[in-house]
């Protein structure tokens, strides 16, 4: 497989890694879940993946998480929402998030 090409644009769609419990039971059916720009579209997370990571991606699901309303000193605030991409990659690849992207 040809390196895909590294743009600049690619890490401002990937945001950061989402590790929890359910993230890593993922893990054992070939998807990693990151957090990903609330803009970005599942053509523009493969290509970051891809392109980050040098692996193959099989499919792209995204999840946008609603921000709670949440009180801190008695005043209202509300919570960002954040968009999740479930990536699940092809057969015999593997992204270890631990280590940091290449390039």
């Amino acid at each position: 497989m040809a390196k895909a090409e590294i743009d600049i644009r690619h890490y401002d769609v990937i945001v950061a890694p989402h590790i929890t419990e359910k993230a890593t039971l993922l893990s054992e059916h070939n998807a990693v879940v990151f957090k990903v720009a609330n803009d970005a579209t599942k053509p523009q997370i493969k290509a970051a993946v891809e392109a980050l990571f040098g692996v193959k991606v099989a499919g792209v699901n995204t999840i946008v998480q609603k921000g709670k309303s949440k009180r801190w000193k008695g005043a209202p605030y509300k919570r960002s929402d954040v968009k999740k991409a479930i990536v699940t990659l092809a057969e015999g690849q593997s992204i270890d998030v631990t280590e940091g992207v290449r390039g």
